[in-house]
Order: structure tokens, then sequence, then C-alpha cells
């Protein structure tokens, strides 16, 4: 829910992700990590407040076409039977980092 005001997700609630892949499309220029997988927590504490329903925006769906217009010099298109799926060619982010400092020095 928190990451819907950073910009567009491609996700479905519920979808398995993996480290490295693209779930959404910030609303800047930048990349940006994040951790789509954090639980809202149940507590059986309740408070005045009350919590408030949530509804989440659509996603979008990508074409084949459209991930591949998507993609930039870091980035796959996976395509299988059942999905379109856009990943890093590096998963790992510390590797992604490092790999991004080497090509700046050199």
């Amino acid at each position: 829910m928190a990451l819907e005001d950073r910009g567009v997700i491609f996700v479905e609630p519920g979808t398995e992700v993996y480290e490295g892949m693209i779930v959404g499309e910030h609303n800047r220029d930048n990349d940006l990590t994040v951790n789509i997988t954090k639980e809202k927590a149940l507590t059986n504490v309740r408070s005045a407040t009350k919590d408030n329903t949530v509804t989440l925006k659509g996603t979008r769906k990508l074409t084949l076409e459209e991930a591949i217009e998507y993609l930039d010099d870091d980035e796959y298109c996976e395509v299988t039977p059942e999905s379109i799926r856009l990943r890093k060619k590096i998963l790992n982010k510390s590797e992604r980092e490092r790999a991004q400092k080497k090509a700046k020095n050199l």
C-alpha cells in the first residue's frame, strides 16, 4: 500500500517475487529498491482510529511490446507461457551497486 504513492505497480497482490525483479515504475527517473513482500502486522489490539479498509489501485499489465520498450541497459525481460516479467541483469542489490561503481571508474 505504501508503494502506490511512489509509482505504478506491475505485479498483482499475491504474486511470487524474487530479488532483482522489477515490480513497478518509480515516479522519478531513478531505480528504487523496495521490499514489496512486507506484510501488515496482525494483532489483537484494536485502536480508536480503527484500521482503514485497504483499496489498492489496479496494476499495469505489460504486453510483450511494452515490456521490451520499457527495458533499460541493465534489465532483462523474462517471457514464460504464464507471464511476462522484468528483472535486473544482476539480481543482488549489493552486486549491482559494485558493478555500477566499477563502470563509473572505467
